[in-house]
């Protein structure tokens, strides 16, 4: 699974990189993002045709839920299954979006403890998760609640840096895979799933770090510096 990750770029970096169009988010450079934060997301517009980048809160609470408690065990969506589930099925179809990372972190069990890992990019900017967003609102406070847009992250197969670490790691998607994604050019359903590939280990690092990322109080840059390993 994906349950930390970090976003270390200004926003107005992320969206010169993707090109968005929108008004920057007020969003805050984090080095420890946990599950119902706010993160922000690359959505496209079928009807403007423009790239947006917006916050949403991570952990997808499908439309017919009762309340938002769903949302903290969907921050993950399996890349395997995702086009099938009930709860993710229609966000597959239609409401895809890329969640940017400057890494993410995952626990490698030894002896019964677990070592914080750091997976960062390896000669690239960030990384692109590969994300499905969906709207909700409570339906029993009637017409006038506000609308909540929530996303999950699809994972897979590890790679080959990652599996001696974690036996699954996020959906990363290369650049000329954004566009597809998205939305933006056409693709089938079988198209889409060969993008979730386990992404090349050439193009990320990964090295211990402190269990101060245990805790999500503790979110600064200090979380990225290199321990050895236990």
């Amino acid at each position: 699974m994906c349950g930390r990750f970090l976003n270390k770029l200004p926003a107005a970096e992320i969206a010169r990189i993707f090109g968005t169009r929108n008004a920057l988010p007020n969003y805050p450079v984090r080095f420890n993002i946990a599950p119902t934060d706010p993160v922000l997301a690359v959505r496209f517009n079928q009807e403007t045709r423009a790239r947006s980048l917006d916050p949403l809160r991570w952990g997808l609470v499908p439309h017919w839920a009762k309340d938002l408690k769903i949302g903290a065990r969907l921050i993950n969506a399996r890349a395997e299954t995702a086009a099938s589930l009930p709860a993710f099925r229609d966000a597959f179809k239609s409401r895809r979006c890329i969640v940017p990372a400057s890494g993410f972190y995952e626990w490698q069990k030894i002896r019964g403890a677990k070592q914080p890992y750091a997976i960062v990019p390896e000669g690239e900017a960030l990384f692109g998760f590969a994300g499905l967003w969906e709207n909700w609102r409570d339906k029993a406070a009637g017409q006038g609640a506000e609308w909540v847009r929530t996303c999950t992250i699809l994972t897979g197969e590890p790679n080959e840096l990652l599996a001696p670490i974690h036996d699954r790691m996020p959906a990363i998607l290369p650049p000329e895979a954004w566009s597809a994604w998205l939305g933006e050019t056409a693709a089938s359903a079988r198209e889409l799933q060969a993008l979730l590939k386990p992404y090349p280990a050439r193009h990320m690092r990964a090295y211990a770090v402190s269990t101060k990322v245990n805790s999500v109080r503790n979110d600064d840059p200090s979380l990225l510096e290199p321990v050895p390993p236990a």
